[in-house]
């Protein structure tokens, strides 16, 4: 869309022709202005005239004569679509398949949504000695950290024991046995989807046994796995709620965090163990109540996966959907990476009308860059935009032209 083109094409070009004593106006068919001399980056376009002119001329980038590119920009204040280009194709999202994962979470879930992980016990204690087995109970919450492990072995402590006697359980039928999502790279850095996490590591039980021993508790018996037992008791329940694995989750792009709040809308659901399938259920309940309709495949929460596939008009329509909704927005728009300042964005737009005016996720993966959020106009109107590059050799050559964009839009 040529806007400045179809701009000049509609209207009369007025020149003002000035003399010492007056001032003359003469009226010119704009169809001749290219025959004059007139310094068109001097022309003033009404908004949004203005932006949409700005636009063109980064899409006529040579860039995409060999590269694919998808955006769409929509005004919040005003209620309309600004600017789009291939809005319905289908690309590879990278981690602004995030986007998707905690929308929908602070959908359905809330922020107050709490990951647990909990420890059980059954038996009996004689002569301080616990006679009968530990079940440790995970919820896939990767905020759980030393500090959380000390709390659970000083609750068997309490107790009144110096000895275990008996099989510390590993209790994992929150979620099913996968422990690589569907569609990963076998060569990435991927986490391990485990539902016992120790800080992100699938070390839980070693590390308690460690615990235990640190804190004068000898332990005689084995590791295994199994269920939690009707009759067992509660010993400790340590938790961390939504909003906390939230923003270290889209300010840092990280992929387990994602993955753990992918598998609790499973969860929540109602489903044990829960699977990827359960999860993207509910994904696609949030993306219907937000008008999402037509092609696209999720098939995990963080982006890893070289089979999730969405459209630059469903990233806005998500955005927009959660920015109308008080729930959501409040926590989303906090999390965000703000341009030029911290998270993922930190190192970008730091000069230039897009600093700190754009909160956004950022997303690579080998052949896409991506970029989607927010930004704040000059004129104070809220945007919505969402951008994925895809066949580009080189990552920054999509965050340069990503950059480029936010900057236009808050010119």
């Amino acid at each position: 869309m040529n806007i400045l083109k179809s701009y000049r094409n509609s209207i009369l070009a007025l020149i003002w022709i000035g003399s010492i004593g007056s001032m003359q106006a003469q009226t010119v068919d704009v169809l001749k202005v290219d025959t004059i001399q007139v310094d068109t980056a001097k022309v003033e376009l009404p908004w949004p005239q203005n932006l949409q002119a700005r636009l063109d001329t980064l899409v006529s980038s040579p860039m995409l004569q060999y590269t694919q590119l998808g955006m769409m920009v929509y005004d919040l204040t005003a209620d309309s679509t600004l600017y789009t280009f291939n809005p319905k194709q289908t690309m590879r999202p990278a981690s602004t398949m995030k986007l998707l994962t905690s929308i929908s979470a602070l959908d359905q879930l809330g922020g107050k949504y709490e990951f647990k992980t909990s420890l059980y016990y059954t038996g009996s204690v004689k002569d301080s000695v616990l006679i009968g087995d530990l079940y440790c109970v995970g919820g896939m919450d990767p905020l759980f950290d030393k500090t959380d492990m000390a709390a659970f072995s000083e609750s068997v402590k309490a107790l009144g024991i110096h000895t275990f006697q008996g099989k510390i359980v590993a209790v994992t039928g929150f979620k099913d046995q996968d422990l690589l999502g569907e569609g990963w790279c076998w060569d990435d850095d991927n986490p391990m989807l485990t539902p016992l996490l120790i800080e992100k590591k699938d070390e839980f039980i070693s590390r308690f046994t460690k615990q235990l021993d640190k804190d004068s508790i000898y332990v005689d018996g084995p590791a295994t796995n199994g269920t939690l037992p009707m009759n067992a008791l509660l010993l400790c329940t340590r938790s961390h709620q939504l909003v906390d694995v939230l923003e270290p989750m889209m300010k840092n792009s990280d992929n387990l965090y994602a993955e753990s709040m992918f598998y609790q809308l499973g969860a929540a659901a109602g489903a044990h163990p829960a699977k990827a399938s359960h999860a993207r259920q509910q994904v696609k309940k949030t993306l219907s109540r937000a008008g999402v309709t037509g092609h696209y495949k999720i098939a995990d929460g963080s982006g890893l996966s070289l089979y999730n596939y969405v459209t630059p008009e469903l990233l806005a329509k998500l955005l927009i959907y959660a920015y109308r909704k008080s729930s959501i927005i409040r926590d989303l728009y906090v999390s965000l990476p703000i341009a030029g300042e911290d998270g993922t964005l930190k190192k970008r737009m730091k000069d230039g009308p897009a600093h700190i005016n754009v909160r956004a996720k950022t997303g690579t993966v080998t052949g896409v860059s991506s970029l989607a959020g927010y930004a704040v106009a000059a004129n104070n109107h809220m945007l919505v935009f969402s951008i994925i590059n895809q066949g580009i050799m080189k990552a920054d050559d999509g965050r340069n032209f990503q950059d480029k964009v936010c900057n236009a839009l808050c010119k």
